[in-house]
């Protein structure tokens, strides 16, 4: 551990454990880590962190590690102007955060770099994460990078590039008759057999830590100054949990430049929404979804273990947790890659969709700056592209090939 952590906190009851230990969770639900704010303040500034090298190491007095990370070079990812699209929908300004450039083409990286680099200090040797997607694959391509041996569980349906890259990356991937949650069953039922460390979303405390550098990137790119509303697709809630526990932090060290957070929108499919519904229903805890089904494989988790952290962040923002229509998703995709030229995900396309209605609604002001998250590369989601290219044969009629 750095020496700015001083311990490890229960999410649900505020119960301290100790930092320094393998931990993973307490009465079931998530920890926080902890630090000495007065500390990094005194250690480091704004211009420190500037100076280093642009990628989500540079923020390391706000992050658990002390040793060397397991690292495929997590850059800093760009954060793209979208006029077109904004335009489209009705804005002025509308940015597009784009977390596919990240290794394994996906925000999943940032997560999996920090739990496996912090089991590695710890000593862990065998890992083990169910997934619905990315983040298996990025579990796999880390472990295989620190040298330790991964499994990985995904729902039989899981989209084949996710499918392949964990086996690519050496883990033992396994295909399951189920959802995620049963994946995680598998996971959580055979960690005494297997001698495997549970690497599940919010399972272990340190995942969120490496999300939580999104957040802190984002208000490194606007100049310490956040934006109006951010649109975060939500399935597990590690991204968004962990933005709003980095403007937190950032602003108890007196960091931003303006007062005030962003409003947080967590985005869901109307074909798995979870959260959506307990908001709706001004609930704290979330029952699971019947029969979850959406494209945007990375948010069909019909129950998150850190669902009232995901909701107390939302409400604690002003914010609100939404649904877009299942059928619509892809044309939202298809209109954000071909107006802006970003290969913008499932998930994203969902935001895109929930912004739609917010802009219409009169949610959202065409002067707010609103910033989406892009959590991973549309190419990794070929079942969700549907798209039949006609055939020409030569001599070609050109005049036909006009639009």
């Amino acid at each position: 551990m750095t020496a700015f952590v001083t311990h490890l906190e229960a999410a649900i009851d505020g119960t301290v454990l100790p930092a320094g230990t393998v931990q993973t969770t307490h009465g079931g639900r998530p920890l926080w880590v902890r630090y000495d704010l007065d500390r990094v303040r005194a250690a480091v500034d704004r211009r420190t962190w500037r100076r280093r090298p642009p990628d989500m190491w540079r923020y390391r007095e706000l992050l658990p590690l002390s040793g060397h990370p397991v690292s495929l070079g997590e850059t800093m990812t760009p954060l793209l102007q979208a006029p077109r699209l904004a335009a489209h929908l009705g804005l002025r300004n509308l940015l597009i955060k784009d977390e596919s450039r990240l290794p394994t083409g996906s925000f999943k990286a940032r997560g999996m770099a920090m739990a496996v680099s912090m089991a590695q200090e710890l000593g862990l040797e065998r890992l083990a994460a169910p997934t619905a997607g990315n983040a298996g694959g990025a579990l796999a391509a880390y472990a295989a990078r620190a040298g330790m041996e991964a499994w990985v569980f995904m729902p039989a349906d899981t989209p084949m590039v996710n499918r392949y890259e964990a086996a690519l990356y050496g883990a033992h991937a396994y295909l399951v008759d189920g959802l995620i949650n049963d994946c995680g069953a598998i996971v959580r039922e055979g960690a005494d057999a297997m001698g495997w460390f549970d690497m599940s979303t919010l399972k272990e405390p340190y995942r969120i830590e490496g999300k939580k550098t999104m957040g802190l990137e984002l208000a490194d790119q606007l100049d310490w100054r956040l934006p109006a509303v951010i649109l975060y697709p939500t399935g597990g809630g590690t991204g968004l949990i962990g933005m709003w526990k980095a403007f937190a932090e950032l602003e108890a060290l007196g960091w931003l430049e303006e007062p005030g957070k962003p409003r947080l929108i967590s985005c869901q499919s109307d074909g798995c929404a979870p959260i959506a519904t307990a908001f709706a229903a001004g609930e704290r805890f979330a029952e699971p979804a019947p029969d979850p089904q959406t494209v945007a494989s990375g948010i069909r988790v019909p129950v998150a273990v850190g669902d009232f952290m995901i909701l107390d962040a939302v409400r604690e923002s002003g914010g609100a947790a939404l649904t877009a229509e299942e059928g619509r998703i892809g044309e939202w995709m298809h209109l954000a890659n071909a107006l802006e030229g970003i290969a913008l995900c499932p998930e994203a396309a969902v935001c895109v969709g929930v912004l739609e209605s917010l802009v219409r609604d009169g949610v959202v002001d065409p002067g707010e700056q609103v910033v989406i998250f892009n959590t991973g590369a549309a190419q990794k989601y070929v079942e969700a592209i549907s798209v039949e290219l006609p055939t020409v044969t030569p001599p070609v009629d050109y005049a036909t090939l006009l639009p």
